[in-house]
């Protein structure tokens, strides 16, 4: 789209903000007006449409406004009835990245278990749920116990933040990590190397392939994205 603004900035309105573009709203495909929780959330995606297509006449698309799509998502597919996301998200922990380990060799062995077990202890901790692990490729079965406690625990951050998850968690192929991303407990770059760690130790003895490590890269920039939001609504 062509760019019809020159000033974007933020205003209150019932309890929430709304972004103005040179005193108009922005609204969202479909009609509604964008309305944020915090201001914090808002002024960062004002300023995302102050710098979208340069000045006025510069091409822009949804492309270059990632938090608003993120904000978008939340208000109006999320917000009506959060339950089905949080349940979305919930089911991967069934096969959760963090509870599937390898059998051998020993030294990824040892690098998994110092890297993942913490989490799941975090998430025993933290919220009661405590997920079984497996080695090798046999699936196991999660107790649906855990399982509810962990689509409720993720039900409680709010439709925006399961918005962010909603890119977060498919990236990380861990419901675990992504709880743990939206409540600030781990960063992105961490929480990043974490779901790679497997990819990565094969790389330290058989090199690092190009086209793998572009595709690293890019899911690298959609959790950044997806973390910056949370960090944001956290503020």
């Amino acid at each position: 789209m062509q760019r019809f603004w020159e000033n974007a900035r933020v205003a209150p309105i019932d309890g929430g903000w709304r972004i103005l573009l040179d005193g108009r709203a922005v609204h969202l495909p479909g009609g509604a007006e964008l309305r944020l929780p915090h201001r914090t959330l808002a002024e960062a995606i004002a300023a995302e449409w102050q710098a979208a297509g340069g000045g006025r006449g510069g091409q822009t698309s949804f492309a270059d406004l990632p938090l608003t799509r993120i904000a978008g998502t939340g208000q109006v597919r999320i917000a009506p009835d959060p339950e089905p996301m949080a349940l979305e998200l919930a089911r991967f922990g069934e096969t959760d990245l963090l509870c599937y380990r390898a059998a051998e060799p020993p030294a990824l062995v040892a690098r998994q278990e110092a890297v993942w077990q913490p989490w799941l202890d975090w998430l025993a901790a933290r919220h009661g749920v405590r997920l079984i692990v497996t080695a090798g490729v046999v699936p196991v079965t999660q107790p649906p116990e855990a399982l509810a406690m962990l689509a409720a625990a993720l039900a409680a951050l709010g439709p925006f933040a399961l918005a962010a998850l909603g890119i977060a968690v498919p990236a990380l192929g861990s419901a675990v990590l992504g709880l743990a991303l939206a409540e600030g407990a781990v960063s992105a770059e961490a929480a990043h190397a974490a779901a790679t760690l497997d990819e990565t130790f094969q790389e330290e003895f058989w090199g690092t392939d190009a086209e793998a490590l572009a595709r690293r890269r890019r899911i690298g920039d959609d959790i950044a994205v997806a973390a910056r939001f949370l960090e944001l609504l956290r503020a």
